[in-house]
Formats: C-alpha cells, sequence, structure tokens
C-alpha cells in the first residue's frame, strides 16, 4: 500500500462505491476495498476478495484501517429475507469485525427508507441495521442519501433516455430530492475524520433545494439538460406500477419532500466547501430564470447517456 492512512471501504465496484473511492484517493487515503470479483490493480488501493458474509475477508479488510465506510447493500431482492441478509446480518458482520479488531471509527450509508421502515422491506432492514450501528460501541455516523444521479448511475438513466424521446411519465403526486454521486463521496470521506460535530449522528444530505423537486420540476429540467421539452405525463402509482411492475423497494419512501439544508457544511465545522449540486441543480425560484436554472440540472449526468 503506502504510508497514507488506510480506510476499509465495502461496496467500492458500485456506484456510490467507485465515487467514495475516487474522493477517498483525491483526500490523501489508502483504500482496502471488498469486492466479489478480481479488479485491476489501482495505486494505494488493496482489493480484498470477499462478501460481508465472508468472515475471513472482513477480517483482512480491517486489518490496520483508521476507519470503515459501508457502502455495500442489497437494494432489489426477491423476499425480506434477502435484504435482511445484505443489509441487515451485512452489517452486523462487519460492526463485530470492527469492534474485535479496535477500529473505532463507522460511516454507515443507509437510506430515507430507513425513516418509514413499514413502507417496504428494504426499508426495514435499513433500520434495522442502523439500531444494531446504534447499539454498537463504535464511533458512528450514519448518512441517509436521497435519490442520487451522476456518472455511472442505470437507475436514473431511464429518465434521460425518455426525455430524449421526448415524453417523461412521472408519479402524479408526491417530491423528490437529489444529490450528485460525488457530493455524496466527498462527504462520506469527509466523515471519515468524526468530530463531536457528527459522532453519534444521523445525517439526510441533499443538494440544497427547499422542499425538493416536484416530479414534473425535475422531468422538465432532465428535458432541458438534453436539449429537449418533453411531454410530462402525470400517472397514479397503480398505473405506475402496471407499466412497470412494483415500485422498486430502495425508491419507496424517497419521495417525500425534503426540508433544505439538512446538510449544511457550515454546521459541521467547514467539514466541505459545500454541495457543487446546490449550484447545479437548484433552479431559480423566479419563473424568469427557470428554464435558465433548468438548463443546468443534472447537466453531468449527461455523460451517462454518452
Amino acid at each position: 500500500m503506502s504510508d497514507r492512512a488506510t480506510i476499509a471501504l465495502t461496496g467500492a465496484t458500485g456506484f456510490v462505491g467507485q465515487a467514495t473511492l475516487d474522493a477517498a484517493l483525491a483526500a490523501g487515503y489508502a483504500v482496502r476495498a471488498l469486492t466479489r470479483r478480481e479488479q485491476a490493480p489501482r495505486a494505494n488501493v488493496q482489493w480484498v476478495r470477499g462478501d460481508l458474509e465472508n468472515t475471513a475477508a472482513l477480517s483482512e479488510l480491517a486489518r490496520g484501517v483508521e476507519a470503515a465506510i459501508h457502502v455495500a447493500g442489497v437494494v432489489n431482492a426477491p423476499d425480506p429475507a434477502g435484504f435482511e441478509a445484505g443489509n441487515v446480518t451485512g452489517t452486523l458482520n462487519l460492526v463485530e469485525t470492527l469492534v474485535a479488531k479496535g477500529i473505532g471509527r463507522f460511516v454507515h450509508v443507509s437510506s430515507l427508507s430507513a425513516r418509514e421502515p413499514a413502507i417496504s422491506a428494504y426499508g426495514a432492514s435499513k433500520a434495522r441495521a442502523e439500531k444494531l450501528l446504534m447499539a454498537s460501541p463504535l464511533d458512528w455516523t450514519i448518512v441517509r442519501p436521497p435519490a442520487i444521479y451522476g456518472p455511472r448511475d442505470r437507475e436514473m438513466l431511464d429518465l434521460f433516455r425518455a426525455a430524449r424521446w421526448g415524453v417523461v411519465p412521472t408519479p402524479r403526486e408526491g417530491r423528490a430530492s437529489l444529490i450528485h454521486v460525488e457530493d455524496l463521496a466527498r462527504l462520506l470521506v469527509a466523515l471519515v475524520s468524526g468530530g463531536e460535530e457528527v459522532s453519534t449522528r444521523v445525517f439526510e444530505p441533499d443538494d440544497g433545494r427547499y422542499r425538493g423537486w416536484s416530479h414534473d420540476e425535475m422531468a422538465r429540467a432532465i428535458g432541458a439538460a438534453v436539449g429537449r421539452r418533453p411531454l410530462v405525463v402525470g400517472r397514479s402509482r397503480k398505473a405506475m406500477e402496471g407499466a412497470r411492475g412494483p415500485v422498486p423497494a430502495r425508491r419507496q419512501g424517497q419521495a417525500d419532500a425534503r426540508p433544505g439544508g439538512l446538510f449544511q457544511p457550515s454546521r459541521l465545522g467547514g467539514i466541505g466547501r459545500g454541495p457543487r449540486s446546490r449550484r447545479d441543480l437548484a433552479a431559480p425560484d423566479r419563473d424568469a430564470g427557470r428554464a435558465e436554472g433548468n438548463r443546468a440540472v443534472v447537466s453531468r449526468a449527461q455523460v451517462a447517456l454518452a
């Protein structure tokens, strides 16, 4: 590895995990990353083959690290047992390993769905994982992201494609909050150092847009980002489910209006320079500037369409 301080990272090959790996390296850390498959060598990265069920792999992952960032989790499963195994048991295995190794600092990626565990099996599993972590002796911080977009994302890519086609179906009711994956990754890495302002705290970051986005606003902004003015078709939840099957568990509980400013670096002792997505995403409130403001929305995510 190197003389850099080392952090353990799970989920490093996924959408959020890859961005977090990049951010950790840019911040000067070395990373020991858990992976199921062989990975290409990378400077200051040690790949550890295994998964959250493999206690030997977890022991190697945690060896001599300063902290752990737990990104890995199950977002789609055929039944509640799948969420339980991936999100609850997997988190418990990692927590127990860190405690046994004497590694105190733990940054945990949860979900807004954990706020309403009765809505979905996914949300219930994330809430149980949070409770296990809170009951542990670790110095923890929990982050509950909203909808995440950016390079390598596949979840929101369908919306961009639909906007290019000219028609975007959206839920008729509800609102959504967003965050760019690079802003989330930067936050996760900034939290590694801990401190009384962030330890044993739960954060729900977003792009700073007060009360989030209506689905209509978001669809039109995505259209503007790809140079189109799509027809936005508001549909009932039943109609949306009929068209694409049941709403994925990860998305349930993520469409509630979010109050602005839940993560403000100024409140955390200068933990970061502030979400770039505030500039990239937030359209002006004035109608005269709305079209120009929306043109910047999710602009960086356009690389996913290339």
